[in-house]
């Protein structure tokens, strides 16, 4: 009885787990709004190598945010303060990886 009553749970327990079984362990996450800002008008000049140079800008947070304010307005694309700040934070999530203040509540 104990072989049967073995059997009987695994059983219940693979036909429950079935489907999470199933799916990836992970899910590879959607691209953010500063990533695909970055990747559609900023790439092209701003390879990887130019956030890496040796006579680099950026050194803190305000620096990150003045640059990207900076090169948005030289391309006159207009971007809210939310944009200019999603496009910081993805460089500094990527490249930089300089303390950052919390964003605000709301």
């Amino acid at each position: 009885m104990t072989g049967l009553l073995h059997t009987a749970l695994l059983v219940a327990t693979l036909a429950l787990a079935g489907p999470a079984l199933a799916q990836p362990a992970t899910t590879p996450a959607a691209p953010g709004r500063g990533q695909l800002l970055y990747e559609t008008h900023c790439i092209a000049c701003h390879g990887i190598q130019m956030h890496w140079r040796a006579q680099r800008l950026v050194t803190d947070w305000p620096q990150l945010l003045t640059q990207v304010r900076r090169w948005q307005g030289t391309a006159q694309l207009q971007w809210s303060d939310a944009d200019i700040d999603a496009v910081a934070r993805h460089l500094n999530d990527t490249l930089y990886r300089l303390p950052v203040p919390a964003r605000p509540a709301g």
